[in-house]
């Protein structure tokens, strides 16, 4: 049967209508999967037509997801990030939803704090398992949308859950039903995508959700989970593992318009930031993330890379206040305790610090030459550099106009004496068998001995 596409203009064949499989024995894909060795990477040559959605945006799982590898927030903690989130996301929303465990009452009133805070951005949403009991608890709170966890994969039906695919379709669409009976708008998390027959459960599975959301007229969001990283974002890449394999399938086959399909990755192969972009381009209006990437294991897609991401790929930051990115740094830091790895891109203390001579040489005639982009106009983080025996003279004079923000024609060059001064005193130490880098409190100590009153008035 042939019918005229409007998205494409041309005839196209109707798509075939996938009906489960009810397999008795699991599909582990050993092939692919063979546990004793590393995962392998089989390509079919198909491929998938870009099909950017006509909006994207992010959505975040930094109370879900996130507390799942740390300890729990307090609710002060949730609250004050969730500002945070807000004032990032800017007022077109780019950072549209948010979500919240409930199953302790710290969460619960973190919950009904961060409502009452009224904003339209970011959306409370939570998340429960596919359980009678863990419903009740979203319809104490009056929630309007609810994350449900639907396992996907026959190592979660089979394995964990010791089901059949068909019974545990039946028991995931009973949870949604009940749902759509109270009017929450339900998002389907289908746990280990990238393990799961697509053809022989997913689709014929989503095909019965997409059923359930026309006949309630309520929209049933499809979150596609690659729970344990192995999505793969390569042209031409075979499913399972096909990131754009999974979300035009679930476009095409089973209809999920773009705005209800999101992505939800995981960084145990680098792929994380990757796969998620690739999900944008091929069909996804959202993807899931986690500020600074905190989540199980390996953690979850960074929400700030894909702020830049969306930024790179939209020409513009849409309103986005990305200057918040380095506020939020610092308060894991100095509030939670949490300590950033310092080379993480974006917010670790050393993501645009050098410590190479000639690097500083460059950075000293002009910023742009090391840095990634104005990265104190858009972080509020000016590039910086780490005095060591590599630094040369030009590595200190970038140090001193950085730390004293000596701008024009106040700006001192690697021929100024005090520059000289730094320099012997910073050869002596590493000749005496020093290896860690000079501080800047010592550094400071070295001006104010050389230079005592040059720049007094500068720094606030």
């Amino acid at each position: 049967m042939l019918e005229f596409s409007k998205k494409t203009n041309t005839l196209e064949q109707a798509a075939y209508k996938y009906t489960l499989q009810d397999v008795q024995e699991p599909n582990l894909y050993r092939a692919i999967y063979p546990y004793d060795e590393v995962p392998k990477i089989p390509f079919n040559h198909r491929r998938v037509p870009f099909g950017v959605p006509d909006e994207i945006w992010i959505t975040d799982t930094t109370f879900r997801d996130g507390q799942q590898s740390r300890a729990p927030y307090t609710t002060k903690q949730m609250v004050d990030i969730f500002d945070m989130l807000h004032r990032l996301s800017g007022p077109k929303g780019i950072i549209r939803q948010t979500e919240f465990f409930i199953y302790s009452e710290k969460d619960r009133n973190a919950v009904y704090k961060c409502m009452e805070r009224g904003y339209e951005f970011p959306e409370v949403t939570t998340w429960i398992r596919a359980t009678k009991s863990d419903f009740q608890l979203v319809k104490e709170i009056g929630i309007k949308e609810t994350g449900i966890l639907v396992s996907c994969s026959d190592y979660h039906i089979f394995k964990k859950l010791k089901m059949t695919r068909r019974q545990a379709a039946d028991h995931y669409l009973s949870v949604v039903k009940e749902a759509l009976d109270f009017g929450i708008r339900p998002r389907c998390h289908l746990e280990d995508i990238t393990r799961a027959d697509f053809y022989g459960f997913v689709v014929p599975f989503v095909n019965e959700l997409m059923d359930l959301s026309r006949e309630a007229g309520i929209p049933i969001k499809i979150r596609a989970c690659d729970t344990m990283g192995y999505g793969v974002p390569y042209p031409g890449v075979a499913l399972p593992r096909s990131v754009q394999g999974i979300v035009y399938g679930l476009h095409h086959y089973s209809g999920v318009p773009n705005e209800l399909i999101e992505w939800h990755g995981h960084n145990d192969f680098y792929k994380g930031v990757a796969n998620a972009a690739t999900a944008w381009l091929y069909g996804a209006s959202a993807v899931n993330c986690s500020l600074l990437g905190i989540g199980e294991r390996t953690g979850n897609v960074p929400l700030e890379a894909m702020v830049f991401e969306y930024a790179a790929l939209r020409g513009t930051t849409d309103g986005m206040d990305t200057t918040v990115i380095t506020e939020i740094a610092e308060y894991f830091e100095k509030e939670i305790g949490y300590e950033i790895p310092p080379m993480t891109p974006f917010v670790g203390k050393n993501f645009n610090v050098t410590r190479a001579g000639i690097h500083a040489d460059g950075l000293l005639k002009d910023d742009e030459i090391y840095n990634i982009f104005d990265t104190e106009k858009l972080l509020k983080r000016p590039p910086m550099v780490a005095v060591t025996n590599l630094s040369g003279l030009a590595g200190i004079a970038h140090w001193i106009n950085t730390r004293y923000k000596l701008k024009g024609d106040k700006k001192i060059d690697k021929r100024d004496p005090l520059v000289i001064k730094i320099k012997e005193w910073v050869d002596a130490e590493y000749n005496g068998g020093r290896v860690s880098a000079i501080s800047d409190e010592e550094l400071e100590a070295l001006v104010n001995q050389y230079a005592p009153g040059r720049f007094d008035g500068v720094v606030e």
